[in-house]
């Protein structure tokens, strides 16, 4: 479990995510989080997905980002609120050269905490403890298909499809990756 003000350092992914109260602070109603969106993140396939059991909130506090709800991107800029009802379609990006700030909730909390460590762990693996440069190649698609396939309650994803997901998943699982 996380603690609050703890940092969730994904930036081979371009962003960082601080803990603003955690699930047990909100007994599992909430996970709220900081995020610092670098320049240009999520700018080259993104992941598309779904919260099948949760709602997910967003709040600019600087900056201007995009947003995909179910089939069309909205720009948004400071002070724009958005809610991404439960099972819609969602992705997000920095298509600027400034970092976006956003507050982000997830209602309930479920796994989210847990699944966006072991994003970080994952990170810290396929980088090599950071030393190399994150590249979205079959080792790091196996280690993160693996991951997604022990937060199926929590996140879906769309694009790529479930079904690829899945399938990298239990290939990593068999040839023994772990994180």
């Amino acid at each position: 479990m996380t603690t609050e003000r703890k940092i969730l350092d994904m930036t081979p992914l371009g962003m960082r995510f601080t803990v603003v109260r955690n699930a047990a602070a909100t007994n599992g109603q909430s996970l709220d989080l900081e995020w610092e969106l670098l320049p240009q993140c999520n700018m080259k396939d993104p992941l598309f997905h779904t919260h099948p059991n949760a709602i997910e909130t967003y709040e600019i506090l600087e900056g201007n980002m995009e947003f995909f709800v179910k089939d069309k991107w909205l720009p948004a800029k400071k002070g724009d609120k958005l809610t991404v009802p439960k099972g819609v379609v969602h992705t997000f990006r920095n298509p600027t050269d400034k970092i976006a700030k956003v507050y982000n909730t997830h209602q309930p909390a479920l796994r989210m905490e847990a699944y966006f460590e072991d994003v970080v762990k994952v990170l810290d693996k396929v980088t090599n403890k950071r030393t190399k440069d994150f590249k979205m190649n079959l080792n790091a698609k196996l280690y993160l298909g693996a991951l997604m396939s022990n937060y199926r309650n929590d996140i879906i994803a769309v694009r790529p499809p479930d079904f690829v997901v899945r399938l990298l998943g239990l290939i990593g699982k068999l040839i023994g990756i772990k994180y």
